[in-house]
């Protein structure tokens, strides 16, 4: 159950990275960029509360720094993910072109962490599993 909420999860952020960065160098457009990242919503949403779920019933060691590491990278990505959900609304409404930079440096920011937390989540939980 947590590989496969990871795989739903994660998998739907490296989609809506993949779909932001063709629409950076120049293959999309910003709406449909926007339009497919807003399909995955629903599935990043599900693989995070699934991951959530599933992790508190393979009873973490609650007093590991590591774990509690992985605690606030979950933390981090849940609030992440809220204003996230405000930054998608701003960029489907912008109809400048080029976007304001502090829009764009908002995106950059927001993915940032996001990856960060998701690949600092997934390693700890990896070196968990085999020590």
């Amino acid at each position: 159950m947590h590989l496969a909420a990871l795989v739903l999860g994660f998998g739907g952020v490296l989609i809506a990275d993949y779909l932001t960065l063709l629409w950076l160098l120049g293959r999309s457009t910003l709406a449909e960029a926007m339009a497919g990242v807003s399909r995955m919503h629903v599935p990043i949403w599900a693989g995070l509360a699934a991951l959530v779920a599933s992790g508190c019933v393979l009873e973490p060691n609650l007093s590991s720094p590591l774990t509690q590491t992985k605690m606030v990278f979950t933390a981090l990505l849940t609030i992440n993910g809220i204003q996230a959900t405000l930054l998608s609304r701003r960029l489907s409404e912008a109809t400048s072109a080029p976007l304001p930079a502090g829009l764009l440096l908002w995106g950059a920011a927001s993915g940032a962490i996001s990856q960060v937390c998701w690949w600092g989540a997934i390693a700890i939980g990896f070196w968990n599993a085999q020590h």
